[in-house]
């Protein structure tokens, strides 16, 4: 099963996130499939860059998303 979740990077004690698609039974850490935004929390307001053309077509594809993607969708769509 495909889940669009984040993926955790940058430096310790400031984290950036990659919104990715990958397997849901692989480890959050594994490969990835496809890379459909970013999320960092560190700016204010915080930056959140999706590609919504590629999110759309994953959803279409059967993919469903975390909780946490699933709100930074919501605040990037009232954002632009």
């Amino acid at each position: 099963m495909l889940t669009i979740r984040l993926r955790r990077g940058g430096a310790k004690k400031k984290p950036m996130y990659r919104i990715v698609v990958s397997d849901s039974r692989k480890r959050p850490t594994a490969d990835y499939l496809d890379q459909v935004g970013i999320y960092n929390p560190h700016t204010e307001p915080p930056e959140i860059r999706l590609d919504m053309e590629k999110v759309e077509n994953w959803v279409a594809k059967g993919a469903g998303m975390s909780e946490t993607v699933r709100t930074l969708i919501k605040t990037a769509k009232k954002q632009a």
